[in-house]
């Protein structure tokens, strides 16, 4: 038999952005300790509002099922003595396993214990378990409320906890356990009962609680758009506000309002930012994009007096339009240009300068890169350079200041608004790009640039000041900047070499002690091979192939290039290709250098191998030249039966020093041509 499970933990409202983590946080936790305890169940889900989460359990067995078991003591000969009566070691055996020694069997000349272990009852298991999955709950933040020492992130306030009809007993935090739930703060009747645990949804709804999320959130939707429709637009829903509006409300109910349409005359985004980020409300465009005079709204209610609920929510948008407008208006006194000067006035980090220093070095790290891609055009470098020069200048803007979500979006709009090229002012907004994890790269060749300048400033700059992110630590998002930088070079096919900006980079900052040049190096590459690690391990790269081309992460594509030609390559029989790669790179280890004398190569084998070096170097660097790792492997593989037979005929450690020299430098020379491609001792062999 098996009855449902309901657990419902009431709180305080919680924020929205923490809700779906303590959910999955809360299934997981369950399905864990049910596991540990033996509990058998048909199904596990998670609920909630701001107010509530709760656990579902359908099909929970009412006890533990049976279990029997060998337990293995001490050998026959300790076991008993030479009467055959059971020694100390055999009665302490018994009594641990809680059976008695004539019982004891024996086997294999052990002797053991049948163990059989009834199965409790669920209900007795219940207290301790849903006890364990409240305290087991873990948060960013938590809050301690009254005289108790627990913590939480919001103070509990009631906890309902059902074994079908019957309440499991137990309390936290002063809370005792009940059947007693708390409906919708202003539609319900208050508090009210749940008589059993598979009415839970449809209990809390008659109190005017949706406690499924993901009806609550279909809900939102279509209600959105029908409001949208209604007033002939469309809603723009991005998935994040949906995502936070679901936990908001417990009882949604979507509504439209309008504001003064002096205030489309904005760019967009000093609209849609206010409403968006701010009010919690969706835009409505009309069927070309174009923004309307409208918001739509949720209401965490029904559908009473919502002309009054709209009054106020317009009015609230229009007190923050009315900032936007102000803040445009006295930013317009200025071009972009003319702000560029109270940069000056904004510390970029301590020791660094300020905000006008950065602006100086990204024009000039700019330049660089564009001279370091051979694609980029004499027009796309102009507009790189003007980018660069004007990309931080909105942040001393009143807009940026006031909604600082709009850095970038804001300089875009000013600079178009100025007369600057539309490349010029997209590159603006790009550099920023990737501003969160999973968003877009920058499209533009200008914006590439720009944001490879930023993102290198920000990484040597910080890392001068011995900053590294560590552990879970990483205020400037250090990573994140790393992970774009890595992905835009993939994704833009950037061939460059990160060292010699780097250099660079640390030429502008002052630094010009050898070894803290040498260590930021080190430690750039290191940061940087970490993130191509990941990005590799995501294009389903091999782990094996993955170390064998981390070696040398100075130009990220090439990186990337090589690892999908090996990877690609090893989906054939290689096994004795890399088995005689290996064996020369082990061997060139001992060679004092990879010099060798053509003179002093003695033996028929030894001449191949040579011959067939030379000319692999030939094919191997014009194909690299070219990015063609695949030929490249394929011209390497044409060494691996010269090595072979060489290894075959040739005593490398002649007892000549000069031969055996020149025959390590042979290998060695082999060797770091294959190196060119990967390090083929990292890949791991079917056996």
């Amino acid at each position: 038999m098996s009855k449902d499970l309901l657990l419902e933990i009431g709180t305080e409202e919680v924020p929205a952005h923490a809700m779906p983590g303590i959910l999955q946080q809360l299934k997981e936790n369950a399905v864990k300790a049910m596991a540990e305890l033996r509990l058998p169940y048909e199904s596990v889900k998670t609920l909630g509002t701001p107010r509530r989460t709760a656990l579902c359990v359908k099909g929970l067995a009412e006890n533990q099922p049976d279990i029997s078991s060998e337990k293995r003591g001490p050998s026959v000969q300790a076991a008993f003595d030479a009467e055959g009566n059971p020694t100390k070691a055999a009665q302490g055996f018994a009594r641990g396993q809680k059976v008695a020694p004539q019982d004891l069997v024996t086997k294999d000349g052990y002797v053991y214990a049948m163990v059989h272990e009834t199965g409790k009852a669920t209900s007795v298991l219940l207290p301790e378990l849903l006890t364990g999955l409240i305290c087991g709950l873990s948060f960013p933040n938590n809050m301690r409320w009254g005289s108790l020492d627990f913590k939480f992130i919001r103070p509990l306030r009631w906890i309902v906890a059902l074994y079908d009809t019957e309440i499991v007993p137990f309390s936290v935090a002063a809370v005792q356990s009940g059947r007693v739930s708390r409906g919708h703060r202003f539609l319900s009747q208050g508090n009210f009962n749940i008589d059993r645990a598979a009415d839970y949804e449809q209990a809390c709804e008659k109190q005017f609680v949706i406690v499924d999320p993901d009806r609550r959130r279909t809900m939102i939707r279509e209600q959105i758009h029908a409001a949208a429709a209604a007033n002939s637009g469309k809603a723009e829903i991005t998935e994040e506000l949906l995502e936070e509006v679901t936990y908001l409300v417990e009882y949604p109910t979507a509504l439209c309002g309008h504001f003064e349409e002096k205030y489309l005359r904005l760019p967009p985004e000093a609209v849609i930012t206010p409403m968006r980020d701010h009010q919690r409300y969706f835009p409505v465009k009309d069927a070309a994009g174009k923004l309307l005079p409208l918001f739509i709204t949720v209401r965490n209610g029904g559908k009473e007096h919502l002309d009054i609920v709209q009054h106020g929510n317009e009015r609230v948008l229009r007190a923050r339009l009315a900032d936007a407008q102000f803040f445009f208006d006295e930013d317009r006194k200025k071009s972009l240009e003319q702000h560029l000067e109270k940069l000056k006035t904004v510390v970029f980090q301590e020791g660094l300068g300020t905000i006008y220093d950065k602006a100086g070095r990204l024009v000039k790290l700019a330049d660089r890169i564009s001279d370091a891609l051979a694609a980029v055009s004499s027009e796309e470098k102009k507009n790189a350079l003007r980018a660069a020069r004007l990309a931080k200048a909105d942040l001393v803007t009143g807009m940026v200041t006031e909604f600082t979500e709009l850095q970038g979006v804001m300089g875009r709009a000013y600079a178009l608004l100025d007369g600057e090229t539309p490349e010029v002012a997209q590159a603006i907004d790009e550099h920023y790009l990737p501003r969160f994890a999973g968003d877009a790269a920058p499209k533009t060749t200008a914006g590439r640039i720009v944001s490879m300048a930023d993102k290198l400033d920000n990484l040597v700059a910080t890392f001068s000041r011995g900053m590294i992110p560590t552990g879970s630590q990483d205020p400037f998002a250090l990573r994140r900047q790393a992970l774009g930088l890595v992905n835009m070079l993939i994704e833009a096919k950037y061939s460059i070499h990160l060292s010699d900006l780097v250099a660079y980079e640390m030429d502008m900052l002052g630094m010009q002690e050898a070894g803290a040049r040498a260590k930021m190096q080190g430690d750039v590459a290191d940061f940087i091979r970490l993130r191509l690690k990941n990005v590799l391990g995501d294009a389903g790269i091999r782990y094996d192939v993955i170390d064998a081309v981390l070696t040398d992460v100075d130009d990220v594509y090439l990186v990337y290039l090589r690892a999908q030609a090996v990877d690609a390559a090893l989906q054939r029989d290689m096994t004795g290709t890399i088995q005689a790669f290996v064996r020369a790179g082990n061997l060139a280890r001992q060679a004092p250098s990879a010099v060798v004398d053509a003179s002093l190569l003695g033996t028929d084998e030894e001449k191949a191998l040579y011959q067939a070096y030379t000319s692999a170097d030939s094919a191997v660097a014009s194909l690299i030249q070219g990015q063609d790792y695949t030929g490249a492997l394929d011209a390497l593989e044409d060494l691996a039966a010269p090595i072979d037979v060489f290894f075959t005929a040739v005593m490398v450690m002649d007892k000549d020093e000069k031969i055996r020299n020149n025959r390590l430098g042979l290998l060695k020379s082999v060797d770091d041509l294959i190196r060119r491609v990967a390090d083929f001792s990292q890949i791991v062999l079917d056996k």
